[in-house]
């Protein structure tokens, strides 16, 4: 028992050192550390493992020859960046959006960079919350503020190139950030009801068509979804899913196993078969399938 609660205890830790905001880590299932929470931007410029990354992506930013001058029209913009430190994209779009920043002239103290957990019960959340109610599913997420409010935000990577994104921004003409299926569905979630949306499936069924690029992105706004407790929402996700990209085993795999863990066992075994009749050879769903009909009583 005292060696499970020390194995526990040591997943999470704090450092401080010559830094005067607390910097928090946590070891994921592979054990490997990251930053979790709100953290100072110079600890990854020169932490030996941080700063590997981060100074490689930065220099390799190349600049318009001719000076951006944004600094008037950025000077008063704050930006949230959440991010992981376990995560491809991060690693190499915030040490480039740092590196314009700089470039423009303003000041880092206008930068807030919060990491986020990458583990299955935790999975792109931060210690304090601060990402709730920011429908926060890819990141990088860059969310541009004045006086507090948002006014524009770049999902993952930019829409165009990061110099032309930032000057649409500083401009005010920013384009639609990527992911615009599960940004839109995202904040429905977080601003209707279960019930309403239920009944007003087919409507943003429809929306949802022109918006969403591929089932790759509800697929991961449904596990962000499971995985933070909000499994309604979650299997709502996963149904629309289904419709969008009917003839894709995967999205029939995602629902049933959310269906699965909600103890809808008959209803998640329909999904399986569903596979397996879009991709008779899928091994997992003959898995699944054996496994929910021994649960249901078959």
């Amino acid at each position: 028992m005292k060696t499970a609660l020390l194995l526990v205890l040591c997943t999470f830790f704090s450092y401080t050192n010559s830094y005067s905001q607390e910097i928090n880590f946590y070891k994921n299932a592979q054990g490997d550390t990251h930053i979790c929470g709100e953290f100072p931007l110079d600890y990854l410029e020169h932490d030996d493992v941080y700063n590997i990354w981060f100074n490689k992506y930065y220099n390799e930013l190349k600049l318009p020859e001719k000076r951006l001058r944004l600094k008037s029209k950025l000077k008063k913009t704050t930006v949230d960046i959440y991010l992981g430190t376990w995560c491809g994209d991060s690693k190499k779009w915030v040490p480039q959006f740092v590196k314009l920043w700089d470039e423009l002239g303003l000041k880092r103290s206008q930068l807030r960079l919060i990491g986020l957990y990458n583990d299955d019960e935790r999975y792109k959340t931060s210690p304090n919350g601060e990402e709730k109610g920011k429908q926060i599913h890819r990141v990088p997420v860059f969310i541009f503020k004045k006086d507090n409010v948002e006014y524009a935000r770049i999902v993952e990577s930019p829409k165009n190139d990061l110099v032309t994104d930032v000057v649409q921004i500083a401009l005010g003409f920013p384009s639609a950030p990527n992911y615009e299926g599960a940004n839109y569905l995202f904040k429905v979630f977080d601003s209707e009801s279960i019930e309403s949306i239920k009944e007003n499936f087919n409507a943003h069924y429809k929306i949802l068509r022109d918006k969403t690029r591929n089932s790759r992105e509800l697929n991961t706004l449904g596990y962000v979804l499971l995985r933070n407790n909000r499994s309604e929402e979650a299997l709502i996700c996963f149904k629309l899913n289904t419709y969008l990209f009917k003839y894709n085993p995967n999205v029939y795999d995602s629902f049933g196993e959310a269906l699965a863990l909600s103890g809808e066992h008959v209803m998640a075994l329909k999904m399986y078969e569903k596979v397996l009749e879009i991709d008779p050879e899928n091994k997992n769903s003959k898995a699944q399938i054996k496994h929910l009909e021994a649960l249901i009583g078959f």
